[in-house]
């Protein structure tokens, strides 16, 4: 046996998504460069680890001892790592995050100052809609969750990061229906909304449902950055987060249309389950935060103040 620690997490990261081409997307790496790895760590085996059937790819009762395996491997290798920063006195360990898509803009700049000082401690962010970052949050599968709208069902503290405000979108060429009716602005142009789960298209629907207007056409897609290139290209209109559209209207590739009730503010929070043990890299960031949070929102988002 002659495998390497890079083919043991590609094989993990294998089978945890049963997907080459989503392993490659989360590891950063193409497709062909895992696939080659996939290859030579089976080379190594006389049992196969994976198996394709329709084009599918399953991970064999033997590949699932063979990644529990890894992860042991894989998690040793960690603590040793870990072990080695501790005895030089510095704040080791691993943060995970869930985020909402459009908090991708936010927490960056939130964790930037805190891992340049700690750098013992490594980042996992998983970016995706709502309901999922509250699944994850739920299943004890991330220390911290970044949203806009709290989940009802959870017990959490949370830290209250900035103010959120969405504002309705258009195109160069949404000057020509401006002259509309707000009403009418909403019944006869086509509507670009989130994917279900989405807290931006629970904040559209609510929008439009207590304003009682009639949506004639509409558009679904998955991301905030989908939504913003679709309008740019004058697919439509969206009830959008102005947190990234930062650099699209200072070159005037979007518009703020102003409407009654526009926009919709929220808070963006960071939170944790109440039952959470945290871990002291989890205690040192929240410290952190709680102490540079003012300045660090200051000196990013201070142009926000401008809409």
């Amino acid at each position: 046996m002659n495998y390497t620690l890079h083919q043991l997490h590609i094989f993990l990261k294998i089978t945890e998504h049963q997907s080459i081409t989503k392993a490659s997307v989360e590891l950063h790496l193409t497709q062909p460069a895992v696939s080659i790895q996939l290859k030579n760590f089976q080379d190594q085996f006389s049992i196969p680890l994976t198996e394709v059937v329709g084009r599918k790819l399953y991970v064999t009762d033997f590949g699932k001892e063979i990644a529990q395996a890894a992860e042991k491997i894989l998690y040793e290798v960690d603590a040793i790592n870990y072990k080695t920063l501790a005895y030089k006195g510095e704040l080791v360990g691993r943060l995970k995050f869930s985020v909402v898509s459009t908090g991708k803009y936010v927490l960056p700049y939130l964790l930037s100052n805190f891992i340049t000082k700690n750098k013992g401690v490594d980042l996992i962010i998983n970016v995706t809609n709502r309901a999922q970052v509250i699944e994850s949050l739920e299943l004890n599968k991330v220390d911290f969750a970044m949203v806009s709208v709290l989940p009802k069902k959870l017990k959490v503290d949370r830290i209250e990061l900035m103010e959120n405000k969405l504002f309705l979108i258009g195109g160069k060429q949404g000057s020509n229906h401006i002259a509309l009716t707000k009403k009418k602005l909403f019944e006869q142009l086509p509507l670009i909304y989130r994917e279900m789960g989405s807290a931006t298209r629970m904040a559209m629907e609510s929008f439009i449902r207590k304003n009682k207007f009639q949506v004639h056409k509409k558009i679904e897609l998955t991301s905030n950055e989908a939504v913003k290139q679709a309008v740019i290209a004058g697919l439509g209109y969206s009830i959008m987060p102005l947190i990234g559209l930062k650099n699209e209207l200072k070159n005037k590739d979007v518009q703020i249309i102003s409407v009654k009730g526009l926009p919709i503010s929220t808070k963006w929070n960071l939170i944790w389950l109440k039952s959470k043990k945290l871990s002291p890299s989890a205690k040192a960031f929240l410290n952190y935060l709680k102490a540079e949070k003012v300045e660090v929102i200051h000196a990013n988002f201070n142009w926000i103040n401008s809409y």
